[in-house]
């Protein structure tokens, strides 16, 4: 199985369980890795026939635009379905950072895996 992959998507969401987290929105920068069979796409050069990475990063920041998360762990389960369920891809790894939460941390977050690996 192929991979397709989305590196450093950022959003702006509330995320957080402080008070002063739920009254602004913060940065959240999501890694996707996608399995896909990319053959069929590279034989016809049609969209149809190909995991549309821009779709789904569309879907994605919609929804985390739109949503309030008290924790990662939740918003990335979520990420995960949506992806998994409305884009039919077998498996992915998500990685959902957050960054500056901890003072001499780049970034803290999560890496998931969900589905049938390749």
């Amino acid at each position: 199985m192929d991979i397709v992959y989305i590196r450093e998507l950022k959003i702006q969401t509330v995320i957080g369980i402080l008070d002063w987290e739920r009254a602004i929105k913060q940065s959240v920068v999501l890694d996707l890795e996608m399995a896909s069979d990319i053959r069929p796409a590279a034989a016809s050069e049609n969209i149809q026939d190909a995991l549309d990475y821009s779709a789904v990063a569309a879907r994605i920041t919609g929804f985390v635009e739109q949503s309030e998360f008290l924790l990662v762990e939740t918003m990335a389960e979520q990420v995960a379905a949506i992806v998994l369920e409305e884009f039919k891809v077998p498996w992915l790894r998500l990685r959902l950072s957050k960054p500056g939460a901890i003072r001499g941390a780049r970034d803290v977050g999560i890496l998931i895996e969900r589905g049938a690996r390749p």
